[in-house]
């Protein structure tokens, strides 16, 4: 931020400002496990936060804990339809594109398949959302989402980082040798002006 006055507008100082969060999507990557799901596209998998509250994720490594509760890798309850989702014992699971959870029940016909919940998806306005310290995806005012039924998720695959290791190293680069640049640029004005003051001197 320049810094204007009665001297030359040549000061500046640095000016903060609020990290920002990039939610572009990142690849897929086949696990083959029926508990991995990847979002496609847009949209966000609602988990109850450590707090009690609504928030939301894109990772998708899903477990069932001793009492059968759907939980992310973290150990948050994993939403649906009606709250966080219990899934009775089960020889296979499978979920669909659409969120729904199907079983066979354990020691149950082989043929007979049980819909049993389905993850709530929401897809909000990127402008409405905030991430918190605790990594967590949260709308800013606070409020739960409505499920988005156009939200599909892929089961079998997990999505990796957005980030482009390669390009943000590039970056840094960049960026370094800038500021190099401009350190070199300020040494010789200050020497230049040391320069200056002495031929004053002199004369």
């Amino acid at each position: 931020m320049q810094v204007f006055g009665d001297s030359y507008p040549a000061r500046v100082y640095a000016m903060s400002e609020r990290p920002g969060t990039d939610f572009t999507a990142g690849a897929l990557q086949e696990t083959g496990r029926d508990l991995d799901v990847a979002i496609e596209g847009e949209g966000w998998v609602a988990v109850q936060a450590p707090d009690g509250n609504e928030a939301y994720v894109r990772t998708g490594s899903l477990n069932i804990d001793a009492l059968g509760m759907l939980r992310t890798a973290d150990g948050m309850p994993v939403l649906g339809n009606g709250g966080p989702i219990a899934i009775p014992p089960e020889e296979k699971l499978d979920i669909g594109h659409d969120g729904t959870i199907s079983i066979r029940a354990l020691g149950e016909d082989p043929n007979v398949v049980v819909t049993v919940d389905r993850l709530k998806l929401v897809n909000p306005d990127p402008q409405q959302l905030e991430k918190g310290t605790d990594g967590l995806i949260r709308m800013k005012d606070g409020q739960p989402l409505e499920a988005d039924a156009n939200v599909r998720v892929t089961s079998g695959f997990l999505e990796a980082s957005n980030v482009n290791a390669v390009a943000e190293m590039t970056s840094m680069l960049a960026l370094s040798r800038q500021f190099e640049l401009h350190v070199k640029m300020m040494r010789t004005a200050e020497d230049d002006a040391a320069a200056m003051a002495r031929v004053l001197q002199i004369s």
